[in-house]
């Protein structure tokens, strides 16, 4: 098993010059944002011993960030999944979005997270959401709140300190068009 010092160092292969967000629709897709959940999840940040797998799982939407080569989606380099209530069976108004991840090497590109977070809540926005939810580790809570994310107080979720926070809907419009998702350019170095 790499460390993960050793896994958040792997070298790109290439720069990839833009990015596909959307809806999880192939099964390498599902595979991949699952392989990345655990490398982040268990391996880098260790809140987990082998796997991050829930029963949410079996009801989720899972989506994902893609790197694009040629305009061909390549390889999962973000995910997040959405679903009905805190344990995936709560009113069908009210979701949650939970498991968000990004690759270490594409965390400098800076808008992976808040397109996947866009694309969360605009998807429950379609499908009938009045009230999204997310609990989020303390570090990632500025984010959030650039977003038009209210914070609703603080948790705990496995052994680490979260923030409730409440995403405001009228920032994120409906898109009932999830497998078309979004493409968003790389961030370009200066």
């Amino acid at each position: 098993m790499k460390t993960a010092e050793a896994w958040s160092e792997l070298p790109l292969a290439y720069a990839p010059v833009e990015y596909l967000v959307r809806e999880a629709s192939q099964q390498w897709e599902r595979d991949e944002a699952m392989a990345l959940r655990r490398a982040v999840f268990c391996i880098e940040q260790g809140i987990f011993a082998r796997d991050d797998r829930d029963a949410i799982d079996d009801h989720a939407l899972l989506l994902v960030a893609m790197s694009c080569n040629a305009g061909m989606p390549e390889q999962v380099v973000g995910t997040v999944r959405i679903h009905r209530g805190a344990a995936g069976t709560g009113s069908g108004s009210e979701w949650w979005g939970s498991r968000l991840a990004v690759h270490p090497a594409f965390r400098s590109q800076g808008h992976l997270g808040a397109t996947l977070i866009r694309l969360a809540v605009s998807r429950a926005h379609a499908l009938g959401c009045t009230l999204f939810l997310a609990q989020v580790q303390l570090q990632n809570e500025p984010l959030f709140r650039k977003l038009g994310w209210t914070t609703l107080g603080e948790c705990e979720v496995q052994g680490r300190a979260h923030a409730r926070m409440r995403a405001d809907l009228g920032f994120y419009p409906p898109c009932h068009d999830p497998v078309s998702g979004f493409v968003t350019r790389a961030k370009v170095p200066r």
